[in-house]
C-alpha cells in the first residue's frame, strides 16, 4: 500500500463519521478535514506507530478573499520515520476567524500559529501565548489579508524610508 492508501486506511478505520478527504497531486499527498477534528488528527498523525508525522515544519494560511469559507489554514507535517510529507488543510470562515491550536501536538506549532495569527488574523484557540510577533499589539490590521492595501494603511505605522 502506498502512503495515500495507508493514510485512508487508518483515518477510516479510526476516525469513523469524520469527512476527511486525501488529495495526491503532483506526488504531494494533501488531507482535508474539518476544523472541529484537528486536533485529535493531527495528534493522530503524529503518535501512530505507522505514521509518526513528528515534525510540524510550518503552518500559514491561504486568504482566498471573495469564497465562503475566506481561509484556509495548511499544516505542513514531515515523518521522520517513513520520509514522507503531508499537508493538512482546514477550511476556516471569516465569521468565526479561530481554529483549534495544536501546539499541544507539536511545540513548533506554537510560533507558527503565532506568525499566521499575526499575518492573517486566525485566533488559535487554547494557544499558550497567543500574541503577535511582527507587528505591534495594538496594530488592528493583518498585513498578509488580501483586503490589506499594498502600501499600507495611511497613518498606521510609518514605511520604511528607501
Amino acid at each position: 500500500m502506498d502512503l495515500k492508501e495507508i493514510i485512508a486506511h487508518l483515518l477510516k478505520e479510526n476516525f469513523p463519521g469524520v469527512n476527511v478527504e486525501l488529495i495526491e497531486y503532483k506526488n504531494e499527498l494533501t488531507l482535508r478535514v474539518e476544523k472541529q477534528h484537528i486536533v485529535k488528527v493531527c495528534k493522530f498523525l503524529k503518535e501512530n506507530a505507522d505514521l509518526q508525522f513528528t515534525l510540524c515544519e510550518d503552518i500559514t494560511a491561504i486568504d482566498w478573499a471573495k469564497r465562503k469559507n475566506r481561509f484556509t489554514v495548511v499544516y505542513h507535517i514531515f515523518s521522520l520515520k517513513s520520509k514522507n510529507r503531508l499537508a493538512v488543510k482546514v477550511d476556516v470562515d471569516e465569521s468565526d476567524c479561530s481554529i483549534d491550536s495544536v501546539a499541544s501536538v507539536w511545540k513548533t506549532a506554537n510560533w507558527h500559529e503565532r506568525e499566521t495569527y499575526d499575518m492573517y488574523g486566525i485566533k488559535f484557540s487554547n494557544h499558550p501565548d497567543l500574541r503577535r510577533m511582527y507587528m505591534p499589539e495594538e496594530f488592528e490590521y493583518y498585513p498578509l489579508r488580501k483586503d490589506f492595501p499594498v502600501m499600507g494603511i495611511p497613518g498606521s505605522l510609518p514605511l520604511p524610508k528607501k
